[in-house]
C-alpha cells in the first residue's frame, strides 16, 4: 500500500466582493470504450479515416436495421468498473435519450439512464506531499456517440461526418466531491491512467477520445459540510456545465472564470440559471450554449430493440482475475522493491510503456541507478527529440548493458554519458562500442599515480594552496581525469590526490 495521508478535501476559496466563496465540482467524462468495432454495429472505430468511410447501416439508421450488442465493449466497461472498485450490475439495460441534431441519424441516442452497468465506485487522487483524495464514482454507463458536424469547409453550409457515430462511450459520473480546479485536473489525469493501464480507453484528448463536462457551482464556506452531512444538494448553489472540455489546462481556466462568473452574479443580487455553457480559451470566458436539460426533456424510455443486459457472476470474476497491475499498486511495489523514492516512482509508473522499460532495465540490477538513468538521461533526451516512450532508440537491453559497465568499473559517470549518447544516436552494443572505441575506464593505479606526481610537480603553488585549503584538491583531480581524456578511475584519482597532497 502506498504511504499516503487521506484527507478532507481543502477547498478553492475565492474572494468576493462582499464574500468568501468556495467551489464545488462534479465531472462526467466521456471516455471512448478502446474497441475495434462500435457498439451495436461492426463498422470500424479506426480514428482519421476518410469522412463517412466507417459508417454500417445501423449507424446511418437506415429502415429495419437492428443494433446488436457488441461483447466486447460490454467487458471493458466491466474491466472499468472494476479497475474503479466499482459494483458491477449484473443486470442492466439501454434507455433511448431523444433529441434531434444532424450528427444523431437515428433521432435518438442509446444510453442507460435508469440501469447502468457499473454503480458507486472511486478514484484514488494523489495531490503531492504524501496527500490524496478519495473522488467516488456515482456511475459509469454505456452509450453511443454521436457524429460530428464540421462548420468551417464552407462558409455557406455544414458537412456532417458519421464516422464516431455509434462508436462505444463510457460515460463516468462523479460525485460533487472536487473542491478546485488543481484538483479536477489531478483527477482526470489520475482517471485517464488507470484506463490506460486497464486497456479499456487510450485517453487521448486530442483526438476527443477522452473529453469531460465539468459541473461548476459555488457555495458558502460551511454549506459544503451540511450537503456532506444530508446529501442534500440544497446547500449547493446552482451548478452549470462546461461542455466538451478536452484540455487539462483549459479545465482549470475554466473552472476558475466560471467560478468567479457565478460569484458576480450572486453578488450583484442575482440568480445563476443552471445552463449548459462552452469555454473560449482565446477570450478566457464562458458563454452560455443551452439551458440545462433534465431527464424528462430527452423523453427517456427502455430501448425496444435491445433486451436487458445479463452478466453472469463467473463472467464478472473471470474479468476481475485478468485485471493487470494498477497503477497505485505498482507504484507502491517500486518504492518497496527497488527503494525508490515517491516522485521518482509516479514518475516511472506515469504509463505502462515507461513502467515497463524502468523493470526491464532494473531487473537484477541496482533499482535507483536505473530510475536515475531512465528518468534524467532517457527521458529527458526523448522529451528534447519530442520522441514518445514506445519511440525509445535505445533498448531496455543497450540502458542496462550501459549500467553494467559502470557497475563493474569498466566506464565512468563521464564515460557512461559519452556512451549512451552514441547509443542514442548511432545503436550498437554498450560493451563492444567500448571496446572499439577505447572507451574503457583506466583502473592502472600506477598509470594514475604517475598522472597525479606530473600534475602535481608542475603545479607547486597549487599544493600549497590546496594544503592550505583541501577543498582544492579537486583542481588536481579534474586535471588528472583531463591528462587521461576522462578514463581514469576517479575515485582512484580522488584517494591518490589526497594522499599526496598530504605530503
Amino acid at each position: 500500500m502506498l504511504d499516503l495521508t487521506y484527507e478532507t478535501p481543502t477547498p478553492k476559496t475565492i474572494a468576493g466582493a462582499k464574500h468568501d466563496w468556495e467551489l464545488v465540482i462534479g465531472m462526467e467524462v466521456h471516455a471512448q470504450v478502446t474497441s475495434a468495432a462500435k457498439l451495436f454495429s461492426a463498422a470500424s472505430t479506426k480514428f482519421g479515416a476518410e469522412p463517412n468511410s466507417n459508417v454500417s447501416f445501423v449507424d446511418a439508421a437506415m429502415p429495419g436495421m437492428l443494433p446488436t450488442i457488441n461483447e466486447y465493449c460490454v467487458e471493458q466497461a466491466v474491466r472499468t468498473g472494476l479497475g474503479l472498485k466499482a459494483e458491477i450490475h449484473l443486470t442492466s439495460a439501454f434507455d433511448r435519450k431523444n433529441y434531434f441534431y444532424p450528427d444523431l441519424p437515428q433521432g435518438y441516442q442509446i444510453s442507460q439512464l435508469y440501469h447502468p452497468i457499473v454503480g458507486e465506485g472511486e478514484v484514488l487522487v494523489e495531490m503531492g506531499d504524501g496527500k490524496a483524495r478519495l473522488v467516488r464514482v456515482e456511475r459509469i454507463h454505456l452509450e453511443q456517440d454521436a457524429g460530428k458536424s464540421i462548420h468551417d469547409m464552407d462558409p455557406n453550409m455544414s458537412f456532417v461526418d458519421l464516422n464516431r457515430t455509434g462508436v462505444a462511450l463510457m460515460e463516468i459520473v462523479s460525485r460533487p466531491d472536487i473542491r478546485g480546479p488543481e484538483e479536477a485536473a489531478a483527477y482526470l489525469a489520475k482517471l485517464r491512467q488507470i484506463l490506460r493501464y486497464l486497456g479499456t480507453c487510450n485517453g487521448d484528448m486530442q483526438s476527443g477520445a477522452m473529453r469531460a463536462d465539468v459541473n461548476v457551482s459555488i457555495c458558502r464556506p460551511g454549506q459544503y459540510e451540511k450537503y456532506q452531512a444530508t446529501q442534500d444538494f440544497s446547500h449547493l448553489g446552482t451548478r452549470c456545465e462546461i461542455k466538451n472540455m478536452n484540455s487539462m489546462r483549459f479545465i482549470q481556466q475554466a473552472i476558475d472564470v466560471e467560478a468567479r462568473r457565478q460569484i458576480a452574479i450572486v453578488e450583484a443580487g442575482g440568480t445563476v440559471d443552471q445552463e449548459t455553457r462552452l469555454y473560449d480559451p482565446d477570450r478566457n470566458e464562458t458563454r452560455s450554449m443551452r439551458s440545462k436539460e433534465e431527464a424528462h426533456d430527452y423523453r427517456y424510455f427502455p430501448d425496444p430493440d435491445l433486451l436487458p443486459l445479463e452478466l453472469e457472476q463467473a463472467w464478472v470474476d473471470d474479468i476481475r482475475d485478468s485485471l493487470p497491475e494498477l497503477p497505485d499498486a505498482k507504484k507502491a511495489r517500486f518504492i518497496a522493491d527497488f527503494g525508490l523514492s515517491d516522485y521518482d516512482a509516479s514518475v516511472l509508473t506515469a504509463d505502462l510503456a515507461s513502467a515497463g522499460y524502468f523493470e526491464a532495465v532494473a531487473a537484477g540490477r541496482d533499482g535507483k541507478m536505473a530510475a536515475n538513468w531512465v528518468i534524467n538521461e532517457l527521458f529527458g533526451r526523448l522529451k528534447k527529440d519530442e520522441r514518445e516512450m514506445t519511440d525509445s532508440p535505445v533498448s531496455p537491453a543497450q540502458l542496462g548493458g550501459v549500467i553494467d559497465l559502470i557497475a563493474s568499473d569498466a566506464i565512468s559517470g563521464k564515460i557512461a554519458k559519452e556512451l549512451f549518447e552514441i547509443v542514442y544516436t548511432e545503436g550498437g552494443d554498450p560493451a563492444q562500442i567500448v571496446e572499439a572505441r577505447g572507451m574503457k575506464q583506466v583502473t592502472d593505479t600506477g598509470a594514475i599515480e604517475a598522472a597525479v606526481d606530473e600534475i602535481i610537480a608542475a603545479n607547486p603553488d597549487q599544493v600549497a594552496k590546496a594544503q592550505e585549503n583541501p577543498k582544492l584538491a579537486g583542481w588536481f583531480v579534474g586535471q588528472v581525469m583531463k591528462a587521461t581524456g576522462g578514463k581514469a578511475n576517479p575515485k582512484a584519482v580522488n584517494q591518490l590526490v589526497a594522499q599526496k597532497l598530504k605530503g
